[in-house]
């Protein structure tokens, strides 16, 4: 019987090898990134993505912990604290205190946003072992960031969002 259960056991692990193999890489799609902009600097984040079905299996055996990795990439990049809110197999939501930086110019205030730059992403990736198998698609589909008046900036399939200034009106 224990030679049956070992059979069994190496057969089903051979088969997902030969599945890894035999389907076409992976692929992570970053779908949307929604920034609302507090008019104190704070930013509330929601970060849509698409997982391939091998990228699902490594999240869910915890081999990557997206939330974690999007928290650590993010403070380096803007040197603060992230608080990661939410997060479940498609979506981030984040906050960043003093995400923009207020100024007051000419009695009036005006909010200024960060470079925004998805291609550290990317060398994150190269660090897991899985990296050649998934091909990732860092910039998302739509970013758009939302002013505390309402108004906003969009832009699409960048890699790089420029910094932005927004009047906000009498400081």
């Amino acid at each position: 019987m224990p030679m049956r259960n070992s059979a069994y056991i190496t057969g089903v692990a051979a088969l997902l090898v030969i599945l890894t193999l035999s389907v076409p890489a992976g692929a992570m799609t970053a779908d949307t990134l929604i920034i609302r902009l507090a008019d104190d600097g704070r930013a509330d984040i929601t970060f849509t993505y698409s997982l391939s079905w091998y990228e699902h299996f490594a999240v869910y055996l915890r081999m990557v912990n997206p939330a974690k990795e999007l928290k650590s990439a993010l403070e380096r990049n803007f040197r603060k604290p992230v608080d990661v809110t939410s997060i479940d197999s498609g979506r981030v939501d984040l906050s960043i205190e003093e995400f923009a930086t207020i100024k007051t110019l000419q009695g009036q205030r005006v909010l200024y946003t960060p470079e925004i730059s998805f291609l550290e992403a990317k060398k994150i990736l190269e660090n897991y072992w899985f990296a050649p198998l998934v091909s990732a698609d860092f910039s998302p589909s739509v970013t758009t960031l939302r002013f505390p008046d309402g108004q906003a900036a969009t832009f699409h399939d960048a890699l790089i969002i420029p910094p932005q200034s927004h009047l906000l009106g009498p400081g």
